[in-house]
């Protein structure tokens, strides 16, 4: 069982930066591939960034490629995305998602997802 909290969110104006952290419970985080999505009103839930249990491979989507960047610390058992450069459209509310020993690009793979937590990027 694995228990997850983002945190990290709030108002940015265009060009600025934040960063989401994403605490997570349970004894196998290091089992777990961890990923960030996120959804805008509206819209479906779309893909933002991925890493793998080990922290070696990481994967974005090509909207954030450049701009954002996903890392974890397993001995804290947390995920980061630092987001640079934002524009009014990363306006959102983003979810990290933990999957067993994958780290894929599609939502319904993930195994157990956090309550989110709102970004909102004012032009």
């Amino acid at each position: 069982q694995v228990q997850l909290v983002e945190s990290g969110g709030g108002l940015e104006q265009a060009g600025g930066s934040l960063r989401l952290t994403c605490a997570a419970s349970g004894r196998t985080f290091s089992s777990y591939g961890m990923g960030w999505f996120r959804q805008a009103p509206g819209k479906e839930r779309e893909f933002v960034a991925a890493i793998s249990w080990s922290g070696d491979n990481t994967y974005y989507a090509d909207s954030v490629k450049g701009r954002f960047t996903i890392s974890r610390d397993n001995a804290k058992k947390t995920v980061y995305l630092q987001m640079d450069s934002l524009k009014p459209e990363d306006t959102a509310v983003y979810y990290c998602a933990a999957e067993y020993r994958a780290s894929s690009w599609f939502a319904y793979e993930y195994d157990y997802w956090g309550q989110g937590t709102q970004v909102t990027v004012s032009s």
